[in-house]
């Protein structure tokens, strides 16, 4: 079983992976950080805690509120596609009798700030935990600037982030995590600790798509499953409008999956940086095979036995 904690920025595809995690018993999930990305953090700390709940966990990890802005930027959210809650507007949804059909989450966050804990369990674990990323690397930076030693404990970095030869889905070169915090994406980078991209090239090649939810997900008649049909609607609504398919696609699963069974992918290694200097670049990553390397990169992803198996472990 693999120790790892999930650092998540709460949107549509952060709550699959989560549930993909913790219906996957050959991961155990030590803790949950959160951290402004999709939307602002405290959302973001909310969305987890009401996943968790949906869940119905005897055992529940800590959750740690992150960091609400970039190291040195802006923060951008991406409410048209996540919804302004971050869950496809599942906050507003009512029952027929005009009740909240879900409710706000009872549990509450730790005290402790993210990027300690994430030190913290670095340091006591080390060489027995990984760290999955699938959202901005803003809290994962600040824990490398304050206690890089601590740290240096983790057995690898699985990071939902770039697009290296396709297209940007925030710009026209640069993936929507790297692109929040790319300052952070770097001084990851620079840490030496081993380090996985799971980019768009691979990730637009794996789709939850509207057939699955309608005939395999919602039928199941649980809460689990009309909670995914629920949290599923508003973006793959949105899709299907602009981009002229009705699907998701599964970005942070699919980090997940590969922290799960590297298989999954087809991965070289190789230089990797991430453009920080303003202008049209910004947020870009760059690979070159030739240079010695400083991280792995999944090019190729095998998509039908991917969605298959998260198929497989939603259904139980």
């Amino acid at each position: 079983m693999r120790r790892v904690v999930i650092d998540t920025d709460a949107g549509v595809d952060d709550a699959l992976a989560l549930i993909l995690a913790f219906r996957s018993s050959e991961l155990h999930v030590e803790a949950i950080t959160t951290v402004s990305g999709n939307v602002h953090v405290d959302l973001c700390t909310e969305n987890v805690l009401l996943v968790l709940e949906v869940l119905d966990l005897d055992d529940l990890p800590p959750v740690a509120r992150g960091e609400a802005d970039p190291l040195s930027r802006p923060l951008l959210t991406a409410p048209e596609v996540h919804g302004y809650d971050g869950l496809g507007g599942l906050h507003q949804l009512m029952e027929e009798t005009g009740a909240l059909r879900y409710a706000k989450p009872t549990g509450k966050p730790i005290s402790k700030p993210a990027w300690e804990l994430l030190a913290e369990l670095g340091e006591e674990r080390a060489g027995d935990i990984s760290l999955i990323t699938i959202g901005p690397l803003t809290n994962v930076a600040k824990a490398i600037i304050e206690r890089p030693t601590a740290m240096t404990g983790y057995q690898e970095i699985v990071c939902m982030g770039g697009a290296f030869e396709v297209r940007g889905n925030t710009t026209s070169v640069a993936e929507f995590n790297i692109f929040v915090d790319p300052d952070a994406a770097q001084v990851v980078l620079d840490s030496g600790i081993p380090m996985t991209f799971v980019p768009l090239d691979v990730t637009e090649r794996v789709c939850l798509e509207m057939g699955h939810v309608v005939q395999e997900i919602h039928p199941l008649g649980t809460k689990l499953s009309r909670f995914i049909a629920d949290v599923t609607r508003a973006i793959l609504e949105y899709h299907a409008v602009c981009a002229g398919f009705s699907g998701c696609y599964l970005h942070d699963p699919l980090a997940v999956g590969v922290a799960i069974d590297p298989t999954f992918c087809a991965i070289k290694e190789a230089f990797v940086q991430v453009e920080t200097r303003p202008g049209i670049t910004v947020g870009m990553t760059t690979m070159d095979i030739e240079e010695p390397p400083n991280a792995r990169v999944c090019t190729e992803v095998d998509s039908a036995r991917f969605v298959k198996f998260f198929l497989q472990r939603i259904k139980g």
